[in-house]
């Protein structure tokens, strides 16, 4: 009975057009990102290093493809390949300008990427739905094959498998796993405000208008190319600013394997599971891919079904798939539209619904 709206008077417009209007929204984000950066002082070293890193990484990446596929209706299997390109670019940087700070070297991969997203955004002005789907997965099948092909990038290494230099900040180090996290969460935190208040301005609008109808939306004032090519290049930076926090602060090693065609669909199915056109379903998108087969894994080990591996490995991808397609089907929209109508609900609770 405390989640009421009701009595909260917006006296201006700054005020009722705020990401949370209802102020035990905003309470509740303030304390659950203050509990997020305690967490290095109560968690393991595995979970920091092997949950919590890596499903902020990929929350990062599915925000910058729910940008461009749920906001502005461009659908793109490329993720792994603007990943790859923001790692490259980060590797690089790092070791042929020492000098840079790492936040700097992120910022510059993820520009890097931004890049790399708009030469391969500029087909989505001719064409678009499937056919662009395969023009971005062009992209990720000529990027793996660069990287892989031209020595530079990987220093000239022999093996093609490279390890990232030591994360300093001021000269401190900060390879440690809480230092790692608490970098990675404020860089989460920071990107997706940033997000949230980009869809809700102009450029957002503009987004949604060329995702709902481009020909009206055209007529109307909204440029299409431009508007889908700054959607490509934010959408890119993003993912190469995940691509960079993956190498530096989770596995510590540049390799494209890491970035191939499957790490594309497991972003997408983040982005498709969480809820298209949402910055929060990203959060339970991500957190669903991740949890669920540690998850399944502990209750094959509770159960004692030792000695199977190959069998039992099957049966969790099939029971992972299943429990996907039992979800979209109970809400196509996603987890985020399960919370809302949580929401929505606990807002007359306890009268019927």
């Amino acid at each position: 009975m405390f989640y009421r709206d009701s009595g909260l008077i917006k006296t201006t417009y700054k005020a009722d057009r705020a990401i949370f209007p209802v102020d035990q929204d905003r309470w509740a984000i303030v304390a659950l990102v203050g509990l997020a950066f305690l967490v290095p002082a109560v968690a393991s070293e595995y979970w920091l290093s092997s949950i919590l890193i890596p499903f902020f990484i990929f929350s990062v990446a599915a925000i910058g493809l729910n940008i461009l596929v749920g906001y502005a209706g461009l659908l793109s299997l490329g993720t792994g390949g603007f990943m790859a390109v923001g790692a490259f670019a980060a590797y690089n940087f790092a070791i042929r300008i020492p000098e840079l700070n790492i936040i700097v070297v992120l910022i510059l991969a993820g520009l890097v990427s931004a890049g790399v997203g708009i030469i391969f955004g500029l087909p989505s002005l001719r064409i678009k739905g499937f056919y662009l789907a395969v023009a971005t997965l062009a992209s990720q099948f000529f990027i793996e094959w660069l990287f892989v092909r031209v020595p530079w990038f990987t220093n000239y290494s022999t093996s093609g498998v490279i390890s990232a230099p030591a994360v300093q900040i001021f000269g401190y180090d900060m390879s440690g796993a809480a230092q790692r996290y608490l970098i990675v969460l404020a860089m989460t935190v920071a990107v997706a405000v940033t997000a949230k208040n980009m869809v809700r301005s102009a450029i957002g609008r503009s987004w949604m208008a060329i995702r709902d109808m481009d020909v009206a939306a055209e007529i109307i004032g909204v440029r299409p190319l431009r508007t889908k090519l700054v959607a490509f290049a934010v959408s890119s930076f993003y993912c190469g600013l995940a691509g960079a926090m993956w190498v530096f602060f989770y596995i510590g090693t540049v390799e494209p394997q890491a970035f191939d065609l499957n790490r594309s669909f497991q972003i997408l199915f983040m982005v498709i599971i969480g809820g298209l056109g949402t910055i929060v379903g990203c959060f339970f998108g991500a957190a669903f891919v991740i949890l669920l087969p540690i998850l399944l894994d502990n209750l094959f080990a509770l159960l004692g079904t030792g000695g199977h591996a190959d069998l039992l490995s099957h049966a969790q991808m099939a029971i992972y798939g299943a429990l996907i397609i039992i979800l979209l089907i109970k809400e196509p929209h996603g987890m985020a539209k399960m919370w809302q109508i949580f929401r929505q609900r606990m807002r007359i609770w306890p009268f019927p619904y």
